[in-house]
């Protein structure tokens, strides 16, 4: 019995880049499309014919009836409505062909990435969204907060779903910024390629028990070991080199607690003294809490925030119990 090859590709890989079965399936039997491509010039460089039809299934099914076998090189999207009807088409007369489907390359993990950046692309360049191309670093820098903060709260929630979204929300953060990046002046330019480039050195890097043999130790030498590489990449002046001001000011506070720890210096916290005004007495005693949840294992911020959420849910619920019947 005559067959019908469906020959699926990456759109995301370069054309012609196929296994040798879908090699040499195309060199050995007729090759049809449905439209010209990067693919269908491809496989004519190395000889072999391809024919463009707008009849598929009859083109098809005379081809693999005059040659034993005809393949289809499917279109980017794969061609699935034509798939379809060759199924029902040779269901209903099962004697014509037999219906072969063949990958000749598959997307690489990551391949979807490759999408994001082709439409962030297309939104930023000229005529494309007018909102996107009128923004600038400056301007992101809430929304990339805010996105921030939606998938924190996905992870709070233990909403693996809701988390998948906002992370997706944060990825498209970030491929706007560097697009947005690229139509900077030559000196400041950089692309989505840096921004992924720097990221695989860095992690590289400060990951030599995976990368270069090193020795693998404690989770606590492991870790050290990745500080030791960060203070060699970027000598810095002070302990507190790299702390990230606009956090929330309890996690701030946490955060340079743990640097003035970590590198050995003995300086208390301010203690909230008479002498001192009502808004610096608080300061000082709220540093000095973050300071003991410290000593005992705790997290202030998150500590906060659950009592917080705790304190809204019984205004929730208060509210509800004030509500005249009806």
């Amino acid at each position: 019995m005559s067959r019908i090859v469906l020959l699926v590709t990456s759109p995301r890989l370069p054309a012609g880049l196929m296994t040798a079965a879908a090699w040499d399936v195309v060199r050995a039997f007729p090759v049809l499309a449905g439209a010209e491509s990067e693919l269908t010039t491809a496989v004519r460089v190395t000889g072999a014919e391809v024919t463009i039809t707008g009849t598929p299934v009859a083109a098809l099914l005379d081809a693999a009836a005059a040659h034993g076998t005809a393949v289809w090189l499917a279109g980017p999207a794969g061609d699935e409505s034509l798939a379809r009807e060759l199924g029902l088409r040779l269901a209903r007369e099962p004697g014509l062909a037999e219906l072969e489907l063949m990958y000749g390359s598959w997307d690489p993990p990551g391949a979807r990435l490759l999408d994001a950046v082709a439409v962030m692309d297309r939104l930023a360049s000229p005529g494309g969204d007018p909102w996107k191309r009128s923004q600038t670093h400056a301007t992101l820098a809430q929304f990339l907060l805010e996105e921030c903060y939606e998938a924190y709260d996905a992870i709070a929630a233990g909403d693996l779903v809701a988390l998948r979204e906002e992370l997706g929300d944060v990825l498209l953060q970030v491929v706007l910024h560097a697009r947005l990046a690229e139509d900077l002046p030559d000196d400041q330019r950089w692309t989505i390629d840096d921004v992924a480039g720097g990221l695989v050195d860095k992690m590289i890097r400060r990951n030599p028990h995976v990368f270069a043999g090193a020795p693998v130790g404690t989770i606590e030498e492991i870790t050290e070991n990745w500080e030791q590489i960060k203070r060699t990449e970027k000598p810095r002046d002070s302990v507190l080199d790299g702390v990230a001001l606009s956090q929330p000011a309890l996690a701030l506070a946490a955060k340079i607690l743990h640097r003035v720890e970590r590198s050995g210096l003995d300086l208390p916290t301010p203690e909230p003294s008479a002498e001192l005004d009502p808004s610096a007495r608080l300061g000082a005693s709220l540093l000095g809490e973050v300071a003991r949840a410290r000593a005992a294992g705790l997290d202030a911020e998150a500590a906060l925030r659950q009592a917080t959420l705790e304190y809204a849910a019984t205004v929730r619920a208060a509210e509800g119990d004030s509500v005249p019947p009806s």
